[in-house]
């Protein structure tokens, strides 16, 4: 990994953030290289899902939105991760990573953990987890039993001197106003989705779009969240490409919708961006994971040098986003 990162630095693909005032951490400047290829991605990306298609609009949202629209949404109650400290070296980190990290490089972890408590249904719940080395889904505490109970050292210092799993909000308060504390409050966005939902009725008035339809949007989004160090894979700030499908349930099959969209993007990176099957593969959200809101979740997941990650999501949202927002605007 630290080659490749290496190699896009001297080529002019990538350089590390605020570099000459000693660096700002999960942030990063593209090239004249980097920039060509992420615009030539771009492009490819709005000519094959947005020109190309009659049934799909684009748009192009605010990066700073109203308070309220998150807090429909539910990100500001729920838009968390679970953090752990060490209380020896100081060092946070995602508690997720940090127990499958462990999982992933430790073979004899699950000889270890045929019991984890007491309680058979949590320790069911715990070790199903722990066997698919995939712990998203499980509670602040269970996370924090199973750092006890594994005996996981910090990576840092190879203390196991630990504070409780914590949630910390991954959106980015903004204040707006001239004067400090007599503006109100917004929020970088955390994700592009919000800005589609919000504008639904103002894009079917002003274009006269017949269900069903899309619409699409690519842009930044900004996540105030600890990550894993793997160059621009999952940084604080990144580009994203989302496509938000509206239909009628009376009227289409959302199970049949959901494969012709798998199908679309399988074909749209296997054969638009050339990359190569092999390296790829779907991952089933389990019921744990998968958010509250959604019927079916689904990553196209690629094989990193730091093994298989979340390329792209697919979600069967249902209308909470759209019943939010007309029930609280």
């Amino acid at each position: 990994m630290e080659k490749i990162v290496s190699l896009c630095k001297r080529r002019g693909f990538i350089y590390p953030g605020s570099e000459i005032y000693g660096g700002l951490a999960n942030t990063y400047d593209y090239g004249p290289m980097g920039t060509e290829l992420l615009r030539n991605i771009k492009n490819l990306w709005w000519k094959y899902f947005v020109q190309k298609r009659s049934d799909m609009v684009g748009l192009d949202a605010s990066l700073i939105s109203h308070h309220k629209i998150w807090e429909a949404s539910g990100h500001v109650a729920g838009f968390a991760d679970a953090m752990i400290d060490c209380k020896n070296c100081k060092a946070r980190m995602r508690a997720d990573h940090l127990i499958e990290n462990f999982i992933e490089t430790n073979a004899d972890v699950i000889a270890r953990s045929t019991t984890i408590v007491g309680d058979e249904a949590i320790s069911k719940k715990i070790l199903s987890a722990v066997s698919k080395s995939k712990v998203e889904g499980l509670s602040v505490e269970e996370l924090s039993l199973l750092v006890e109970k594994l005996k996981i050292p910090c990576p840092n210092c190879e203390k196991r001197n630990w504070t409780p799993v914590r949630k910390f909000n991954l959106l980015f308060p903004v204040q707006l106003g001239i004067v400090e504390g007599e503006g109100g409050m917004g929020y970088l966005r955390g994700e592009t989705a919000q800005g589609i939902f919000i504008n639904f009725r103002n894009v079917v008035d002003s274009t006269r779009v017949r269900l069903p339809f899309g619409i699409a949007q690519m842009g930044k989004s900004f996540r105030n969240e600890i990550t894993p160090g793997n160059s621009v894979f999952r940084t604080i700030e990144f580009e994203q490409g989302e496509i938000e499908y509206f239909f009628d349930p009376d009227n289409a099959s959302w199970n049949e919708l959901f494969e012709k969209w798998k199908n679309t993007m399988w074909d749209f990176v296997t054969r638009e961006l050339r990359v190569m099957a092999t390296n790829l593969r779907w991952r089933v959200h389990t019921n744990e994971e998968r958010s509250f809101y959604s019927e079916r979740t689904e990553d196209l997941e690629y094989k990193f040098p730091f093994g298989f990650k979340e390329l792209w999501g697919l979600a069967y949202r249902t209308n909470y986003d759209l019943t939010q927002h007309m029930n609280i605007s």
